[in-house]
């Protein structure tokens, strides 16, 4: 799907559409067949309007669900960012001091860890593994106790408290579908509706079928929308359709990291 868009010069904000359209399409030729034998036996009723009413009203409700753990997940790969560069902060200030031997390890392993970081929202790195080099800032935080006030320390493990809590809920917010059953029934009621649409006869015919393709994109599109929308950090998906959360800023701060690290390499060889 990605390489059509590539091909037809589409952006990201299109690929959804794009997608839903043959669905859409195959509804329509099933419509038309539908019309060209007579099989046209259902009668459009209020009753029928009223299911699609509600049908919108439980989507309606499941995207204010799902937009609740988007907005959040906008927010965390910045406050990770903004974790990591304060650690690094710190580490900078006591190796500028008192070139501390320990601060200049700590911050190589703080490059790696935002490496890491990265590779594990991709689905590259199990977060077990991630946790574990956390944990291991632990090693540095005893060496520096030596060299520095506890204040400092007490700082670095505030940052790394805070690092733990956001990979916990990144990983509970992808590992978790927001009500599974009210997708069910949202995709159970969409596909009756699509059925009863085909099936039911409206006067005149180019109007049925204009209904018939609005109403089914419509339902279709914000299925897709949903289930896409639950996960903000599907990375890891080829079939991704809509934006996932910008990993900008882990990339940013592990280049301005590196950059420091390679100054430092270069002065000591000075």
């Amino acid at each position: 799907m990605k390489n059509i868009m590539k091909i037809l010069h589409l952006g990201q904000k299109w690929t959804l559409a794009v997608t839903v359209l043959p669905y859409v399409a195959i509804i329509v030729l099933l419509k038309f067949g539908v019309h060209y034998f007579g099989f046209e036996f259902l009668s459009l009723s209020s009753l029928f309007t009223a299911v699609v009413s509600a049908n919108i009203f439980l989507i309606g409700f499941l995207i204010s669900g799902v937009l609740v753990d988007y907005k959040e997940s906008e927010k965390i790969p910045g406050d990770m960012a903004c974790s990591i560069e304060t650690m690094a902060d710190e580490c900078m200030i006591l190796y500028k001091g008192k070139k501390s031997a320990a601060a200049r390890e700590m911050m190589q392993h703080l490059m790696e860890f935002g490496g890491m970081l990265i590779e594990w929202f991709h689905k590259k790195e199990r977060t077990t593994k991630l946790l574990d080099k956390v944990s291991g800032f632990n090693d540095y935080f005893l060496a520096l106790e030596a060299e520095t006030q506890a204040n400092f320390i007490t700082r670095l493990k505030q940052e790394q408290n805070l690092l733990r809590k956001m990979i916990y809920r990144v990983h509970t917010i992808r590992e978790t579908s927001f009500l599974g059953t009210g997708y069910a029934i949202a995709e159970l009621i969409t596909f009756i509706l699509v059925v009863g649409l085909v099936f039911i006869k409206i006067d005149p015919y180019y109007e049925s079928v204009f209904f018939v393709a609005f109403v089914s994109f419509i339902l279709i599109y914000m299925i897709f929308f949903i289930k896409d929308l639950d996960n903000p950090f599907g990375y890891n998906l080829q079939d991704s359709l809509v934006e996932d959360v910008s990993l900008k800023p882990l990339l940013d701060v592990r280049g301005r990291i590196k950059s420091i690290m390679e100054r430092i390499s270069e002065q000591e060889a000075a």
